[in-house]
């Protein structure tokens, strides 16, 4: 399938499309604001499987009655630099927006802020969260357990979900480093483009019904832990974010997780999310803490790759994508591009204008 069929789209134009469509849907601001940056930021980073190709799913979960339209978020308990905070079954990117935010403010008081998410739902990319904290100059950690859908090691069955775990760091000077990682050898979702887009699924990322490997989409029942032959790596790390997600929050855990696509959409999923807040000055003088971490990414950088190969930090790729992506727009995958459309029809919200279209 030939996705160039497409026209590019400004980053402008895809976010307020979203925010409008959001918000015709019945969502409030807070929800529409958070959901549409989260989603932007998959998009911006090149992380399309959670960028706005989510929006349709978004949608459906708010009218349904998953997702509360205007949820009460509030914080249900609190112990020193410890809070929990129910999100009233809230869109998961607000609810983890708003803990990042607690979070951070425990750690400029205590030196880390650690905040159990109750009552959330799916919040998109977990590297936004994690992000969040970085430009407010703390270091984020975030872990999110999601549906079953991931076989264990030499396991033929779905146990974990995709299990994200992300970790920014802001360094002085330059971009944060920036690590968003599923626990699974790719995001569900990922495997969602490739249908759309045609294309054969790398190996040993995913699996078939008895747990057989297969590179083609739409045979895929379960994805594979990361670390193919090494994948008890993966699987073990997928249990450090269910412990985290769920035990630590009284949620869920992953195979006790209504599923994402549904039939039901009316029952909220009950899931769990975590976030992590440091501040560097806490453990260390910023001057020392910055350095450590400049003179780390230069030699990181400048150490010598295999042939023909380029090294890089955690992130690196996903700022390059993103500037290239400010400056020359985003094209949307064929379903993402047929979903915009009717639900541009459904809401009367005027669809993104492509870059290279005639002045009206």
């Amino acid at each position: 399938m030939n996705q160039s069929l497409e026209p590019r789209l400004t980053l402008a134009e895809v976010e307020r499309f979203t925010f409008d469509v959001l918000l015709a849907a019945g969502a409030d601001q807070p929800t529409s604001k958070a959901a549409t940056r989260a989603m932007m930021h998959g998009t911006r980073f090149g992380v399309d499987s959670h960028g706005i190709r989510l929006l349709p799913h978004y949608v459906q979960v708010l009218n349904g009655g998953r997702v509360n339209k205007a949820p009460n978020l509030k914080v249900a308990n609190r112990f020193g630099a410890v809070a929990s905070l129910d999100a009233d079954h809230a869109h998961g990117a607000l609810a983890a927006y708003e803990a990042m935010d607690l979070a951070t403010d425990l750690a400029d008081q205590f030196g880390i802020g650690a905040v159990a998410i109750r009552n959330t739902s799916h919040f998109g990319p977990a590297g936004a969260y994690s992000l969040h904290a970085a430009e407010k100059g703390f270091l984020g950690i975030t872990f999110c357990n999601s549906d079953s859908f991931v076989r264990l090691h030499d396991g033929a069955e779905r146990f974990h979900g995709t299990n994200p775990i992300s970790v920014a760091v802001p360094v002085s000077g330059d971009a944060p480093w920036l690590l968003d990682m599923a626990t699974s050898a790719v995001p569900f979702n990922r495997v969602l483009l490739y249908r759309s887009l045609g294309l054969a699924l790398p190996p040993a990322v995913a699996s078939d019904a008895d747990g057989v490997d297969t590179t083609d989409a739409n045979a895929t029942e379960m994805l594979a832990p990361l670390g193919a032959a090494f994948g008890f790596k993966g699987a073990a790390l997928a249990g450090v974010a269910e412990i985290f997600s769920a035990v630590l929050t009284g949620m869920r855990l992953s195979f006790d997780i209504a599923p994402m696509g549904g039939p039901d959409f009316a029952t909220p999923r009950e899931m769990g999310a975590f976030v992590l807040a440091l501040k560097p000055e806490a453990f260390v003088d910023r001057a020392t803490f910055d350095a450590g971490m400049q003179r780390y990414l230069e030699q990181l950088r400048g150490s010598r790759p295999r042939d023909g190969e380029d090294v890089m930090a955690p992130g690196d790729r996903e700022w390059r994508v993103a500037r290239e992506r400010e400056a020359a727009g985003v094209q949307l995958d064929p379903a993402t591009s047929q979903a915009f459309s009717a639900l541009a029809e459904q809401y009367d919200v005027r669809l993104p204008k492509p870059i290279d279209a005639p002045a009206s």
